[in-house]
């Protein structure tokens, strides 16, 4: 028997495929898609799935290719003289690398063969199983142009631990910083559906907000996208509703949004707006890296000791969290020292004080100034981020605080 570790997609597989393939299906039965669509969800979550009947002609298919072209297409197919069959050559005529899987039913070896003379890539037999998609999509992954990128845009989720700690403050000053690196697209996701501020904060008035992309996640193309997003000083912006939309929106998985991010900006910057709840998870399994943002006051602390053991509970590790002290000042709070002690993992980055050139800003709507305390230490982390400044370890070892928060915390 196959080891199940062998046909599971691995992670790399699954980034190349989301957020990057129309698919098509010909002649495709409802009960079928029905069958088929929630084992293909997992991999292809921005597919904008078109359909076709199997009497489509070849000039609408040509027609199709022509303005939408595929990279995956699933054509069912039930007896040898099936008209869907002679679609075959039409479609790799327009795309020689079409990832073609033909839908069989059990019980016809010649139909296989005849499927794979024509051109198929592979095939699934009914009834369908999560082990037959994965094999069969690890096959077309294979057949998907590479990349002109070296790799994949990073993504970091920026998440206060309770509210009033900046973190938007943070997230709009440091997705900037990016742009100072070298990075040429860089996206602001305000990805906090009920506080969000973002746009405020940028006086910007777009028409559309992520809610809208999660609606129409499955046709999303660069066209669309781009007519979602806003634009301030060189970096995209996708904000937060107004208000909830009507109808139904997911908001618990944030894969629709990043995913996309992830393959079309070098640098995605996710202000979470929350430490809690499905949403934030999703957005905290899709980053690379996480900025846990706090003030050194010590109901920050007790909140950002809980924030941790929930994100490592549900299956978050420490080892891509980064824990960032905002508005720190030694005379009012506690100590790096204590508050590295007190949370059991060390500090990344300070954030001074800086009220008045914040708040400066803030008010009449432009950037924070790279030349304030808060500016030069945004610029700092973000050096600090991009593997240009090594993060200091400083030991310590105040057992007795993590006592007293080891018995607050329970």
């Amino acid at each position: 028997m196959t080891p199940e570790y062998s046909t599971a997609m691995s992670q790399v597989e699954i980034n190349r495929i989301g957020g990057r393939c129309k698919v098509l299906f010909i002649g495709v039965k409802p009960f079928t898609k029905r069958d088929l669509t929630p084992l293909l969800a997992p991999y292809l979550p921005l597919s904008a799935a078109v359909e076709l009947p199997v009497g489509a002609s070849r000039a609408d298919l040509s027609a199709f290719c022509k303005t939408d072209l595929p990279k995956f297409c699933f054509v069912e197919i039930s007896k040898a003289d099936d008209p869907a069959l002679d679609l075959f050559p039409e479609l790799l005529r327009h795309d020689p690398k079409l990832g073609i899987i033909a839908l069989l039913p059990a019980g016809n070896p010649d139909l296989i063969l005849r499927c794979l003379r024509l051109g198929a890539s592979d095939f699934l037999i009914a009834p369908f199983t999560a082990e037959q998609v994965q094999s069969a999509l690890q096959k077309l992954v294979k057949l998907l142009p590479a990349r002109t990128a070296s790799a994949p845009g990073k993504i970091y989720s920026v998440i206060p631990v309770k509210g009033a700690c900046g973190a938007t403050t943070l997230a709009c000053a440091l997705v900037y910083q990016w742009k100072r690196l070298g990075s040429n697209r860089v996206l602001l996701a305000d990805l906090d559906p009920l506080t969000g501020v973002v746009d405020f904060l940028l006086k910007l008035k777009p028409q559309f907000s992520f809610a809208n992309v999660l609606q129409r996640a499955s046709d999303m193309d660069t066209d669309l996208w781009n007519g979602m997003v806003a634009k301030r000083d060189g970096v995209d912006v996708l904000v937060a509703p107004e208000t909830l939309p009507d109808g139904e929106v997911d908001f618990t998985d944030a894969s629709p949004i990043l995913d996309y991010a992830r393959y079309h900006y070098d640098v995605t910057i996710a202000d979470a707006g929350a430490a809690h709840g499905a949403w934030t998870l999703s957005q905290a399994a899709l980053s690379d890296e996480i900025l846990l943002v706090t003030t050194n006051e010590l109901l920050a602390l007790q909140a950002a000791q809980r924030a941790l053991k929930y994100l490592e509970s549900n299956g978050i590790g420490r080892w891509k969290i980064r824990l960032i002290v905002n508005r720190y000042d030694r005379q009012v709070g506690l100590s790096e020292d204590l508050i590295a002690s007190a949370i059991g993992m060390e500090v990344t980055h300070l954030l001074p004080s800086d009220h008045a050139a914040i708040q400066k800003a803030l008010l009449a709507g432009k950037l924070i100034p790279g030349s304030s305390s808060f500016g030069k230490s945004v610029a700092a982390l973000a050096d600090k981020l991009a593997g240009r400044v090594a993060a200091v370890r400083k030991p310590s070892s105040m057992a007795g605080l993590l006592s007293l928060f080891s018995r607050t915390s329970g």
